[in-house]
């Protein structure tokens, strides 16, 4: 059956102090050194660190506007993971029923942040995005969109927690 993430869905993290972000990036951490040990080692992607410097001298563009679009990845990112959530319950509802697995809209999520993704040379998320246009393996395919967002709360803790409350408030809305 179809498991959201957990780091999202265990409420413990986004129910902390607004202030403890600290221990939301420590958490985040924790599950991407978990996964990159084990699930996903074959990505070599353990140690990354994105700085900003390559996609500033690449881009031509200063280090104050690249990290604002860094701002809007993480946004799009996690926003991208409720629209991700859903394709995959269709999927595994597919599974389950022995019916053909269509991946066409997963996939072109997937497309669409890759091009984000490598516009701004965010290596682990580049690999992340990749795998999850090319694989079919549901349970493998849980495992890179969970480090995917634990990816994208490691590039910017802060704004990663405020989208996530937003994102929290306006599900509860509606």
């Amino acid at each position: 059956m179809f498991n959201k993430s957990q780091f999202f869905h265990e409420d413990k993290l986004l129910n902390q102090d607004k202030n403890d972000i600290e221990l939301f990036k420590k958490h985040a951490q924790e599950i991407c050194d978990e996964l990159f040990s084990t699930k996903l080692s074959h990505l070599n992607i353990k140690d990354y660190s994105y700085n900003t410097s390559e996609a500033v001298a690449e881009l031509g563009l200063d280090e104050e506007l690249i990290n604002q679009l860094i701002d809007d990845y993480v946004a799009q990112v996690l926003k991208a993971t409720v629209q991700f959530d859903d394709y995959m319950e269709v999927l595994q509802d597919s599974q389950d029923k022995k019916v053909k697995l269509d991946y066409t809209l997963f996939r072109e999520l997937a497309h669409k942040n890759l091009g984000v993704a490598r516009n701004l040379r965010i290596k682990d998320a580049e690999k992340l995005l990749y795998e999850l246009m090319k694989q079919e393996d549901l349970e493998y395919l849980l495992h890179c969109l969970e480090a995917l967002k634990v990816c994208a709360i490691k590039l910017r803790p802060q704004y990663a927690y405020d989208t996530l409350k937003l994102i929290e408030v306006k599900n509860f809305l509606t």
